[in-house]
């Protein structure tokens, strides 16, 4: 279909709609790739599945005329001509890998979200002023490699490429060799100006659901905090060690766990604290652990908390090391500042919830996002639906196809606003 050149009349994008049941369709289709027996989807980061998984969308987006590039991380952006192309053109995006058992929507729905507006427009003859990309970003999830929302980091110059490259999944291979191996690499520039980034996503948490909501509003991002920390212990036999001559590595870690989760609720509602891995080094039924390597996330919506919030779960475990006899090592793996979204994107996206008829409200994201990344490089926001009880992250993870169909409509229209139309 060829594109109308000269889109004079802002109306006729603004008057458009969706097409909620080929959305749906595309995210039922996106599913079946690394699915997993209890309905969720496993595609790791640059492995095979997420390759087959990224083809299909490249297939997709080619088929509406769309160019596709892909830079040194393995980030893709795939591009519809604006009229004025030498403009920095309106982004959208958000990522296609998954958790090792996550759901089907978490990531996947910005991105098949932002090629329903594409094929909207492509449906309706129209070209923006602007070029409108989407934006699939490299390890997002941090489940095969970390830290989280690499290939994001990387493009916006807050990691080095040369780290990033560098860093090695369980098995010892490397982003590098993966990125070689998968041939994700290309010659798109890092950095290269944007106008504009939005990013729809489920939102992960219950709020929207229990308030009875269609669209969150996003206004920034909260701050996170990852923590390593290793507790050492004396490895001994378990049948001849009395209790009392035992200096138990895990049986520290557990008082530690007790300790930390009184520490997060002084610091509650705002404040959260995970412990989400776990490690007995040199593991044996018969033996008393000696080594134990835990994990700890801390996220709070201001910086200053989060620092007190971190300096008061130190305190902790240096404190239940001390009674229990162990030594304890605290290192940060990660550190996120809270970040603002821009108002004026911001203001885009509650305009078109409003013009919509949706329900909506202003929110804060409990999650990270490649959105927290692309913040600090160009104006940024991001658009909330609704997930069935606030599960994500989970192969029961799940959405209402109509809640999938509104927050694409409030996409367009702030992206089509953003971009010229």
């Amino acid at each position: 279909m060829k594109l109308n050149q000269n889109p004079t009349d802002s109306s006729a994008a603004s008057s458009l709609t969706i097409n909620g049941a080929r959305l749906w369709h595309n995210l039922m289709e996106m599913a079946a790739i690394g699915a997993t027996d209890k309905g969720g989807n496993s595609r790791l980061a640059l492995s095979a599945e997420d390759s087959e998984g990224r083809r299909k969308f490249i297939a997709d987006c080619q088929l509406l005329g769309m160019s596709v590039t892909s830079d040194a991380i393995g980030n893709l952006f795939c591009r519809l001509e604006g009229t004025h192309p030498e403009l920095d053109p309106v982004v959208m995006g958000s990522h296609l890998d998954t958790q090792p058992k996550g759901g089907r929507f978490d990531g996947v729905y910005g991105v098949l979200a932002a090629l329903e507006v594409i094929r909207t427009l492509h449906d309706a003859g129209l070209q923006p002023k602007r070029s409108i990309e989407i934006a699939v970003w490299t390890n997002e999830e941090g489940a095969r490699f970390t830290p989280a929302m690499m290939g994001s980091a990387v493009f916006a110059g807050i990691m080095p490429l040369e780290d990033a490259l560098a860093r090695l999944d369980a098995s010892g291979i490397s982003v590098a060799a993966s990125l070689e191996k998968e041939r994700w690499t290309g010659d798109s520039p890092l950095g290269r100006a944007f106008n504009a980034y939005f990013e729809a996503h489920i939102e992960q948490g219950p709020v929207l659901e229990e308030r009875d909501l269609v669209i969150g509003v996003v206004t920034g991002g909260q701050a996170i905090s990852w923590l390593d920390v290793t507790v050492t212990g004396n490895s001994a036999h378990a049948g001849t060690t009395p209790m009392q001559n035992r200096t138990d590595a895990f049986l520290a870690v557990a008082s530690m766990a007790a300790a930390l989760e009184d520490v997060a609720k002084s610091f509650a509602p705002e404040g959260l604290l995970t412990i989400g891995e776990l490690t007995i080094s040199s593991a044996s039924r018969n033996t008393i652990p000696g080594n134990v390597v835990f994990t700890v996330d801390l996220r709070h919506p201001d910086d200053a908390v989060l620092a007190q919030f971190d300096q008061a779960c130190r305190q902790s475990l240096a404190s239940v090391a001390e009674r229990r006899g162990v030594q304890v090592s605290v290192k940060q793996h990660w550190l996120s500042a809270a970040t603002p979204f821009d108002e004026s994107c911001v203001a885009l996206v509650n305009e078109a919830a409003t013009a919509s008829g949706y329900t909506h409200q202003r929110m804060i994201s409990g999650a990270g996002h490649d959105a927290i990344h692309i913040a600090k490089h160009c104006p940024t926001t991001m658009i909330f639906i609704p997930c069935a009880g606030g599960i994500s992250h989970n192969e029961a993870e799940s959405i209402e196809p109509e809640h999938a169909e509104q927050g694409a409509n409030v996409l367009f229209k702030a992206v089509t606003a953003r971009a010229g139309m």
